[in-house]
């Protein structure tokens, strides 16, 4: 079956995410896009996943839920997992690994941790986009090791991107999917970098806003539609 999936997409908690990204309106706008496999990941946490995922279950989307983190040599990796109660068992070892810095509301945006009603339930006090001290080196073993997978973010853009800092996907990280933009030539990176062609190549909105949310068309083709699935195709490399 084809599966037309958006892993990359940010609700009102991620400082830099609308306030209008509540996990009604992140399901809703999916439903409305033809979506049926969605992702939320929310800068280096993941509280707001639990009610995306109840949402997505009344609604007939599969949700995985996941973070973007930003690693120590400041790299964006998408983090994602079957379930919210693995990605927040994850975000537990994430949270003490954090920058202990406050959120200044009126600058980057309150960081809002609402229910499946679109009740704010509470807040993040530490600010959510600054690194955190886990090195691109050793998040897949990590993810991993919480029953997820971890694969860099956007690597065609020129800031915040495994190929602007390091230049390269080091063979040693292991990692079996990358994600390139919307804009992305799939064909010239995989030219540039010859590591891409075992790779599953994922195209994501990164959406923090709405009309940045994309109608379907990126797909996988899988038997069974479930988290676990999902997971296990994107572990495994292209022959």
């Amino acid at each position: 079956m084809k599966v037309f999936y958006d892993l990359h997409m940010h609700s009102c908690l991620s400082p830099c995410g609308d306030m209008d990204m509540t996990p009604n309106n992140i399901v809703g706008m999916s439903t409305l896009l033809g979506l049926n496999l969605i992702a939320l990941t929310d800068h280096n946490t993941c509280q707001n996943c639990p009610a995306v995922e109840e949402l997505g279950r009344a609604n007939g989307i599969c949700v995985l839920s996941g973070m973007e983190l930003t690693t120590s040599e400041e790299i964006h990796v998408v983090c994602l997992f079957p379930s919210s109660e693995k990605a927040l068992n994850f975000e537990s070892f994430v949270a003490d690994h954090r920058m202990k810095i406050k959120n200044k509301p009126e600058i980057y945006g309150e960081q809002a941790i609402l229910n499946s009603q679109d009740e704010k339930t509470g807040e993040i006090e530490e600010l959510l986009i600054l690194a955190t001290d886990i090195s691109i080196m050793d998040i897949k073993e990590i993810c991993d090791r919480y029953g997820g997978i971890a694969f860099p973010a956007h690597i065609n853009r020129d800031s915040y991107s495994v190929l602007s800092v390091l230049g390269e996907i080091p063979a040693e990280c292991g990692f079996t999917a990358a994600e390139i933009s919307q804009s992305g030539n799939e064909e010239k990176l995989k030219d540039s970098h010859p590591i891409l062609k075992k790779m599953h190549i994922i195209r994501d909105s990164d959406s923090h806003y709405l009309e940045n949310m994309r109608d379907a068309g990126p797909y996988f083709e899988l038997d069974i539609l479930t988290g676990e699935n999902v997971i296990n195709y994107l572990k495994n490399p292209k022959k």
